[in-house]
């Protein structure tokens, strides 16, 4: 069915059990199951949030009870995320999918298995196969039963492999300088290099130079099609990102340290996001990670607490390879004609007899991803994924243990995809920042543009080691914090990338630390859910500049604007009119096609250095009369929250299954973070947790809209309410405040 296309991303697995459900004559229920596969028994508590507490005796228990509890709390979204990351969508959604599924196949792991799973842990082999056979274990108890969106997709759920846990798609997704090399190519073709060196610079700022002999007019968008395909219905896009921070006893009540993070992602029903608590030999974490993988992401164990931001690190290149015009089969390489390596792949495609077989076509660079025979030209990809250990998340296996600085240290140097600030605090006191992720070296040249491959002098000279990469530990200032923002120090050797987000959220995180006084974690929910923006405190600046004709209805505007506080609030009429008018401001200034791409940054800069008064009267202009048209001519419903909205979309396009719309504060350039196309929210912080490392049961999180993935479930938008009131819930985790809250327990045994 078409619907079925909007489906994202990769995981899961089988096993065989019987159930009975039996109940306590006082406290939580309990529901026993038998299953194959268990070496001992395990314990499930899941609090009144949700969220499973998994105890177990021997490490494949544990992780097996992990998958166990994915697949049933998750199954239909993990079933499509393995699809994706493996290359077997269109066996369900038909040939639509095939191209999908070729670039899947195309960018899957080639090299030396051995080092793929030591690069992630010593027993990275071990966790996955046993988190596989919990998936299996809950498939096959199943029994052939298809749960509720199966039936209404009208398909079984596939099995797992450890492999499985190992795609490369969602990593690769998070590499985001491929479309900006494209793009960048085609400014240059049409604004010309004194330009985009003005007005769509690199950050930071290098002198561009287009690669010698690369034809800009040959760089089409085309060539990303197979790209965004796989990226699906949303684009990641620049004002995407995550917060974090953290801060030593001196900045805090307790004397001990705080941390706080919130990756931002797509907003999705169910979350991105999956909470957990592992408990078992060398195991006691507590934290959020990607479903479909075993572990936890970002959380905290005994020790330590860590969270992350996306570091912005150029992962990537596209090579314009030259085809010979009499076999294109050869590519030319220094001076010589090369064979392309060719291998088939067999895509079962849903309504077809028998699988289709495609060509999947590698360079020495890469993957070839387009070819342009019109232009004797094919693009490959060379990136960091076809490196051994950089399957997305799968090194916190080691992050989760660590249990000092140096052991966190040496589990960073293991995390290579996506690149990621990593913030860090541990129960000794200390806190710190470490930038992670496997850096390609350039020598020569700076990856802004697609390379031509022929000459071999657009070549990487290796990677950095982890150790030359940022780091603060214990900073004079007492707190660390990141927020996808060019984080590099100053007089830093090294170019690592040149896409990084706005400096506008680290800004207004940095101005509240230091804003004096002593953080406790009420404190730090309320910054994270802060929606004071610091481009419109900017643009009131602008304002001060500018004298619209006395009385005039835009001279009130203006004193409106000067006299609010630049909160983004959804009741708020201000919020309403700067979002309205700042966002026809870039065409009025820069003109239709320049406006188009140019930045809040860029935008900003340029009216501070020269007001612009006729384009500050004639977007104010257009923001009034599409204000009118939509809200009405009473000004007083005119609020930012009644056009900035959220619905969370299920990938059926069930209206059952979705919820929303809801109101929202903020943009993409507040520390709560709400981005999205024109005025609707698509991305945003799901997940938030707060570690308190003088007491781990005081630590807070939220996850939205609820930790389950079934509608029928009374976890699937529990959570919705608090988390749009800007609410939290506790994070227990002793076994006493675990037991506490414990609502459900689920005792897993080996079948006889």
């Amino acid at each position: 069915m078409n619907r079925s296309r909007w489906f994202a991303l990769p995981g899961v697995v089988f096993a065989a059990l019987t159930a009975c459900t039996v109940f306590r004559p006082a406290g939580a229920p309990v529901e026993r199951l038998r299953i194959t596969g268990l070496r001992e028994p395990v314990e499930i508590l899941r609090d009144r949030w949700g969220v499973p507490h998994i105890y177990a005796q021997t490490t494949d228990d544990l992780f097996f009870a992990q998958g166990y509890i994915a697949a049933r709390d998750r199954l239909f979204q993990i079933d499509l995320w393995r699809r994706i990351g493996t290359g077997e969508l269109a066996e369900v959604l038909g040939s639509e999918a095939v191209s999908r599924d070729r670039l899947a196949r195309a960018v899957r792991f080639r090299g030396d298995w051995a080092a793929e799973w030591e690069s992630y842990a010593p027993d990275a082999k071990q966790i996955a196969t046993a988190f596989a056979n919990g998936i299996n274990a809950y498939i096959r108890g199943l029994d052939g039963k298809r749960p509720l969106e199966f039936r209404l997709a009208g398909y079984d759920p596939g099995l797992w492999e450890a492999e499985d846990c190992t795609a490369r798609v969602a990593g690769l997704l998070m590499v985001r300088n491929l479309p900006r090399e494209v793009q960048r190519s085609r400014d240059a073709a049409e604004f010309g290099l004194p330009a985009l060196t003005r007005y769509l610079a690199p950050d930071p700022p290098v002198s561009l130079r287009v690669p010698a002999g690369l034809n800009l007019g040959g760089i089409t968008p085309d060539i990303l099609e197979v790209y965004r395909d796989v990226l699906g219905p949303v684009r990641f896009r620049s004002e995407e990102g995550s917060n974090n921070w953290a801060v030593d006893g001196t900045l805090t009540k307790t004397g001990r340290p705080l941390m706080a993070s919130d990756p931002h992602r797509p907003l999705q029903i169910p979350s991105l996001r999956k909470t957990v608590h592992l408990v078992g030999p060398g195991w006691n974490a507590i934290g959020a990670g990607e479903p479909a993988l075993p572990g936890i992401a970002l959380g905290h164990n005994e020790h330590i607490a860590w969270g992350f931001t996306i570091a912005g690190i150029d992962q990537a290149d596209l090579y314009a390879e030259e085809l010979n015009p009499a076999n294109n089969g050869e590519y030319r390489y220094r001076g010589a004609w090369r064979k392309f390596d060719l291998e088939g792949a067999k895509i079962v495609v849903k309504g077809q007899a028998s699988p289709q077989v495609v060509e999947l076509k590698y360079s020495i660079h890469g993957p070839v991803i387009h070819e342009d025979r019109a232009r004797n030209r094919a693009y490959a990809l060379k990136w960091v994924g076809a490196e051994p250990g950089t399957a997305g998340y799968l090194a916190s296996l080691s992050m989760a243990r660590a249990r000092n600085w140096t052991e966190f240290l040496e589990s960073a140097a293991r995390f290579k995809v996506p690149s990621q600030n990593m913030v860090y605090a541990d129960k000794d006191g200390n806190i710190g920042w470490q930038v992670v992720g496997l850096t390609p070296v350039r020598k020569g040249w700076h990856g802004l543009f697609p390379v031509p491959g022929a000459s071999g002098a657009y070549e990487w000279s290796g990677f950095l080691s982890p150790s030359e990469l940022p780091r603060l530990f214990n900073p004079p200032n007492h707190f660390v914090a990141t927020a996808n923002h060019n984080m590099l120090p100053s007089g830093y050797r090294h170019s690592i990338g040149y896409e990084f987000a706005a400096p506008f959220r680290h800004q207004r995180v940095v101005e509240m630390l230091e804003s004096g006084g002593k953080f406790d974690v009420a404190d730090f929910e309320r910054m994270q859910q802060d929606v004071v923006s610091i481009p419109a405190r900017r643009f009131q600046g602008v304002l001060k500049k500018w004298q619209p004709d006395a009385g005039s209805r835009a001279a009130r505007i203006r004193e409106m604007l000067l006299s609010w506080n630049t909160s983004l609030d959804a009741e708020s009429k201000e919020a309403m009119i700067y979002e309205a008018w700042i966002a026809r401001l870039p065409e009025a200034v820069f003109g239709p096609r320049l406006g188009a791409r140019v930045d809040l940054v860029t935008l900003l800069a340029e009216l501070e250095k020269e007001p612009r008064h006729a384009a500050l009267e004639r977007a104010l202009k257009e923001a009034l009369a599409r204000l009118e048209k939509d809200f009405g001519a009473d000004m007083d419903q005119w609020t930012w929250g009644s056009a900035h909205t959220l619905r969370f979309q299920h990938a059926l396009r069930e209206e059952r299954f979705s919820r929303g719309p809801i109101p929202r504060p903020g943009d993409g350039n507040t520390v709560n973070a709400a981005s999205g196309p024109g005025f609707r929210q698509a991305n945003g912080a799901s997940y938030r947790h707060i570690a308190d490392l003088s007491d781990w049961d005081r630590s807070v999180m939220t996850n939205t809209p609820g930790e389950s993935g079934d509608p029928e479930s009374p976890h699937y938008a529990d959570l919705l309410e608090d988390w749009s009131k800007g609410k939290y819930h506790p994070m227990p985790f002793s076994r006493t405040a675990v037991e506490g809250a414990t609502t459900e327990r689920i005792l897993l045994e080996p079948a006889k």
